[in-house]
């Protein structure tokens, strides 16, 4: 990382700004403000060079993640800079279209919003429909939109988050926080303060665009007394009917959790729609090879077992990740080897799992589940994806065969440690908000793993992190994440995002584990120790 990049001394001409590293396989491109970063984000968008797998935008930065493979962080940063150098700093979002939503001003949060404007309950809901509002960014979750005031002068003061999210807002809601104003398009934790509700649909995957609300458009909130009866705010996707007989698969016992993924469906944060996809994507590969499937092809990702299904005649299934005991019509299945079903109804079991956290069950063509967006994978926190497997559940097997099933007696891989798992990381865009000592007990501390953790975020038990007397009490505005980010809560707590997590989020990242690290932490176990290691070398 250049010194620049580091020091802050920034860029001379076009767009100023600067490159902050964001561990192995992304850049954090951190502007003076919010129409910089737009201007900076469209500039980026129409140069960007092969290996640039997505642009993220928010507040003040726009998150760059990179494909490791085809292009590397120095040839990164030098396309960076000699873009925004040249980029011209007026450039504007084009205006979008108008979009009125009804709201009931009644939220739970109104009078400290009206505390900080210095007025009372009802002129916040006067100002706040008075103003025109624009689209300026996506992001948190799929068709969550950040809208600021169309005339920066008009603007009312910035509202802080709440000191503690609630652990569920309301679909519909209608929340301020620092300058912004948001609807949550399904419920999901949230720290924003809540001033009204609105029945609009903000997000359906079945409508082009599937965002109600695009960067750009142009938003008029109108008061009303009440919703009509009824309404919602969330829409499922049909039921895919398409199972024949011969290539079905029931679900006798999902377990405690059993999901449908594929390897994700990334290139979709300006909608706020996360990649999410397999957790262990290694287990995932390699199930699929071992039955002759292309890699991308949908499989089962199954939470400390207890899955048992029902396979038709001749269907090749491979179990791979955490292990556990393993049964097909009440033989036991070596691990991470193929077996083919001798009958149409043969029981595949999935034992509780001894070693690991998930296991991944691969079917010979692929799971032919309802695609969203490109992909089968479920995203837990957006709710995009095939529902959860429950018992009675129909699966459809696809044809993604790639090859044959290989002929293979062993692979040489050990079963999942249960022991202190290291994982590399390294700095994050925000490792100067916290001090020595938060540096050296992150790197010197026996974590635990939460068990809180989810596909969401694996939280860590342990020492507070303490920010430096310049961060404390300071809010970080809303940027890009990355899966494997360090985020630290107000608290001091730290959590490692995973698949599922929003593209954007407002807590500092102090590191970021390794890409390789990733799989990892897929299998950490409630109560585990885990280290955490700086990388050493280049990326």
């Amino acid at each position: 990382m250049s010194d620049d990049g580091e020091n802050g001394s920034g860029l001379t001409d076009g767009i100023t700004a600067r490159i902050l590293p964001c561990g192995d396989r992304a850049l954090l491109v951190e502007l003076e403000a919010l129409e910089p970063a737009l201007a900076a984000h469209a500039a980026l968008a129409a140069s960007a060079p092969d290996g640039v797998l997505e642009l993220v935008p928010a507040a003040r930065t726009v998150l760059v993640r990179l494909d490791a493979r085809r292009i590397g962080l120095a040839h990164a940063e030098h396309w960076l800079r000699d873009t925004l150098a040249t980029a011209d700093a007026s450039a504007r979002l084009p205006e979008g279209p108008l979009v009125e939503l009804p709201v009931v001003y009644d939220g739970d949060d109104l009078a400290a919003v009206a505390a900080v404007w210095g007025c009372s309950p009802a002129e916040v809901a006067e100002r706040h429909t008075a103003l025109e509002w624009r689209c300026a960014f996506v992001g948190f979750a799929p068709g969550f939109p950040y809208l600021v005031p169309a005339d920066p002068a008009l603007a009312p003061p910035p509202v802080p988050r709440r000191a503690t999210s609630r652990p569920a807002v309301p679909p519909g809601a209608v929340a301020l926080a620092a300058e912004y104003t948001g609807v949550y398009p399904r419920s999901s934790p949230g720290g924003w303060q809540l001033i009204g509700r609105t029945d609009a649909t903000l997000w359906d995957a079945r409508r082009d665009p599937p965002a109600l609300v695009a960067p750009g458009a142009r938003v008029r909130f109108l008061p009303v007394g009440d919703l009509p009866a009824g309404t919602t705010t969330a829409t499922a996707p049909p039921a895919d009917a398409r199972v024949a007989a011969d290539t079905a698969i029931e679900v006798i016992d999902p377990g405690a959790l059993t999901l449908v993924q594929d390897l994700g469906r990334p290139g979709r944060a300006t909608l706020g729609v996360g990649a999410a996809g397999a957790f262990d994507r290694a287990a995932h590969r390699l199930a699929n090879r071992l039955v002759g499937n292309d890699e991308t092809a949908a499989a089962l990702e199954v939470l400390l077992g207890g899955l048992t299904l029902a396979l038709p005649e001749g269907a090749w299934v491979a179990v791979t990740g955490g292990t556990g005991p393993v049964t097909l019509d009440g033989a036991s299945l070596p691990p991470r080897l193929p077996a083919r079903a001798g009958r149409d109804g043969a029981l595949l079991h999935v034992g509780r799992l001894e070693h690991g956290l998930r296991a991944t069950v691969a079917v010979r063509g692929g799971l032919d589940a309802l695609a969203e967006l490109g992909s089968r994978s479920r995203d837990t926190l957006s709710g995009i994806g095939p529902e959860p497997l429950t018992a009675g559940s129909i699966l459809s097997i696809g044809d993604a065969v790639a090859g044959p099933v290989p002929t293979i007696d062993l692979v040489p891989l050990d079963a999942p440690d249960d022991g202190p798992l290291e994982l590399a990381v390294r700095p994050g865009p925000r490792h100067d908000w916290f001090t020595e000592s938060a540096h050296e007990n992150l790197l010197s501390t026996d974590w635990r793993v939460s068990p809180r953790s989810d596909r969401t975020g694996v939280r860590l038990e342990g020492p507070g992190l303490d920010r430096t007397a310049e961060a404390t009490g300071r809010e970080l505005p809303s940027e890009g994440m990355l899966p494997g980010s360090i985020q630290v809560s107000p608290d001091g707590a730290p959590t490692i995002l995973g698949p599922d997590a929003p593209v954007t989020g407002g807590y500092p990242v102090i590191a970021i584990i390794t890409d390789a690290a990733l799989d990892s932490l897929a299998q950490a176990r409630p109560g585990q120790t885990v280290r955490l290691r700086l990388a050493t070398g280049r990326p």
